[in-house]
C-alpha cells in the first residue's frame, strides 16, 4: 500500500474493530438486557452494542480527533479532516443474544465520500476480512477472491428480514418465489458476514432490503475488491430500498429478478 493514509485508516479500523470485537466476546453477561428498541420489539439495541460503539468511536477519535463519524447507536459528527467513519459496532444483534456465533463488527472509513477501508471482525468465526479501495480483499490475511460465474439456477444467494413483521411476510413472499429459480437460499442474520461470505467464495450472492449505510459499507468494499458486482436496483447503486452483492456473472441475472419479483417494496 502506498498511500500512508490508507494504511493508517486500515491499522486503526482493524485494531478498533479487534478491541470492539474482544469486548463483545468476553463481555457478554449471561443475563444480557434490553437497553432500547429500533423498530419493534424484536429488533433489539443491547447494552453490550452501545459499549462497543462508544469503545470504537473513543479510540478512533483519540488518535484521529478531527474526523467525522456516522454509526448505528447514534454516533454522528461532521469532522474537518474528510474522513468518516461508518460504524456497526454489532451486526447480528438477534444473533449475538441468543448466543449464535454470525454476528460481527464492520468499520469503514471514507474519503470525501468514497469508501477507502473496510473491515468486518467476526470474532466467534475467528476471521477478520480487510479491504482497501485498489488494494484487494483479505479474510486472515489470505488474499480474497469470489466464487466463478455460475448460472442463476446454481448460485447459492444469502438474504436477510426485516423485524418489522409487514415487512418481513413481503419479504418471505419474494423469496419464496425466488427458491425454485436458485441452487437455495440462506439467511445468516449479519448484513457484513455475508457480504464478506461473498467475497470468500461462500456464496454466489446475496441480496436485501432495508439496509443502513453502516450495515453496508465495510462489506460492500470488501466484496468489490474481491471481484464481486454490488449495487442496489437497476441502474442504481445499493440503498434502503435494495442492496445486491454477487458474482459478475450471477449479478445482473439476480438484480433483474429481484426488480420483477418488487424485492424493493411492499
Amino acid at each position: 500500500m502506498t498511500d500512508p493514509l490508507l494504511s493508517e485508516l486500515l491499522d486503526l479500523a482493524l485494531e478498533a474493530a479487534r478491541r470492539a470485537g474482544a469486548l463483545l466476546r468476553d463481555g457478554r453477561p449471561a443475563d444480557l438486557g434490553v437497553a432500547a428498541t429500533k423498530s419493534s420489539p424484536i429488533d433489539v439495541v443491547t447494552e453490550m452494542d452501545i459499549r462497543a460503539e462508544k469503545l470504537i468511536t473513543g479510540y478512533l477519535s483519540e488518535h484521529r480527533p478531527t474526523d467525522g463519524f456516522l454509526g448505528e447507536e447514534g454516533a454522528s459528527a461532521e469532522g474537518s479532516s474528510g474522513i468518516r467513519w461508518v460504524i456497526d459496532p454489532l451486526d447480528g444483534t438477534v444473533n449475538y443474544l441468543y448466543g449464535l456465533p454470525t454476528w460481527s463488527v464492520s468499520i469503514a472509513a471514507e474519503r470525501d465520500g468514497e469508501r477507502v477501508v473496510g473491515v468486518v471482525e467476526a470474532p466467534m468465526r475467528r476471521e477478520t476480512f480487510h479491504a482497501v479501495l485498489g488494494g484487494g480483499a483479505y479474510g486472515n490475511g489470505d488474499a480474497l477472491k469470489c466464487r466463478p460465474t455460475a448460472p442463476l439456477n446454481q448460485a447459492l444467494v444469502a438474504t436477510g428480514f426485516n423485524y418489522v413483521t409487514e415487512v418481513r411476510t413481503r419479504q418471505a413472499a419474494v423469496a419464496r418465489q425466488l427458491i425454485p429459480r436458485l441452487r437455495d437460499i440462506r439467511r445468516g442474520g449479519s448484513a457484513a458476514i455475508e457480504l464478506c461470505d461473498v467475497a470468500a467464495g461462500r456464496l454466489d450472492g446475496y441480496y436485501e432490503r432495508g439496509l443502513h449505510p453502516w450495515d453496508v459499507a465495510a462489506g460492500d468494499l470488501i466484496a468489490r475488491e474481491a471481484g464481486a458486482l454490488t449495487g442496489g436496483r437497476p441502474g442504481r447503486p445499493a440503498d434502503g430500498d435494495l442492496t445486491v452483492a454477487a458474482t459478475p456473472g450471477v449479478f445482473e441475472p439476480l438484480q433483474a429478478l429481484l426488480e420483477e419479483l418488487g424485492a424493493w417494496h411492499d
